[in-house]
């Protein structure tokens, strides 16, 4: 499956209203059997801007295409200047209430699993298990030529090493990792290469325009078969990547219910659309369910 560089959406239909009632979820959960699909807007409470809400990063940036990366020397260097940036501030947001409310919920029983579009980590940090990275992890890096992987703060290290005193202000970081830079700050920045044979070195992340791993789009499929439900959190489904899970849980006659503030291409498949912010719905959910002793954030009562 190859991720369509669909970078924007806008209805062409009447979409069903979201609504502000959390009953229809708070039902679906006690019922147990419920698929997360989880997108970029579970994670902006962490400090992670998302793409397509509200002051969006997509307003005043273009992910890397997979093409690009590959192609040209001068896209690399300015994508890893940017991303070593964005990792320092990227690997330093925590779970949010969203995150740990989805992590209570597997943990009493009511999950069937949890795929997650994101590249953050903050599910599996929050204490959610088997979590599907449907589009991979910043936590790694990968060799485009012998395929072998290793741990994305080894990269960090040899990259500081590399690029002494870079230190450059970003204007923003996206749900990528990117930081935004300007070409005169990404200047004359060093790419290393791969320490095992000397080839290009990639983030275990799927760009747009690449391929998701067939064998991890099947384990979803297999998931929603699985299912009883799916509940999307914080997810436009701009990218088919993520919709073609909630067309295949629509088709087998399972209900979809959405928790995002803004429309998304998903609505007319679900059978309702929350427009509530999603630590706060989620927090609610949990307290319905008398789970609000799972919620404590650890770094804090610490």
């Amino acid at each position: 499956m190859r991720m369509r560089p669909t970078l924007s959406w806008t209805p062409t239909e009447d979409l069903p209203p979201g609504t502000t009632s959390l009953a229809p979820v708070a039902d679906v959960l006690s019922a147990g059997g419920v698929l997360v699909l989880s997108g970029a807007g579970i994670s902006t409470e962490s400090g992670i801007p998302d793409y397509r809400g509200e002051g969006g990063s997509l307003s005043r940036h273009t992910p890397m295409t997979y093409q690009e990366f590959t192609a040209e020397a001068s896209a690399r260097r300015r994508y890893w200047a940017r991303s070593h940036l964005g990792w320092r501030t990227f690997g330093r947001a925590r779970p949010n209430a969203g995150h740990r409310a989805v992590a209570a919920f597997g943990r009493h029983g009511l999950l069937a699993g949890v795929i997650t579009q994101n590249v953050d980590g903050l599910h599996q940090s929050a204490g959610s298990e088997d979590v599907v990275e449907l589009h991979g992890s910043l936590e790694r890096v990968v060799c485009l030529s012998c395929g072998a992987f290793s741990p994305r703060r080894e990269l960090a290290l040899r990259l500081e090493r590399a690029n002494p005193g870079f230190e450059p202000v970003a204007a923003g970081i996206n749900p990528d990792g990117d930081a935004d830079l300007t070409d005169e700050q990404v200047g004359d920045f060093q790419v290393v290469p791969c320490a095992v044979c000397g080839g290009i070195l990639k983030p275990d992340v799927v760009f747009f325009g690449e391929e998701v791993p067939p064998q991890r789009v099947e384990r979803c499929r297999e998931l929603v078969r699985q299912a009883a439900s799916l509940l999307v959190l914080g997810s436009s489904l701009t990218v088919m990547s993520g919709l073609r899970f909630v067309r295949q849980a629509a088709q087998a006659g399972k209900p979809v219910l959405i928790v995002n503030r803004d429309p998304t291409r998903g609505d007319r498949h679900a059978v309702t659309r929350v427009a509530l912010p999603l630590g706060e719905a989620l927090t609610t959910v949990a307290g319905r369910l008398d789970l609000p002793d799972d919620l404590v954030d650890d770094q804090a009562a610490g």
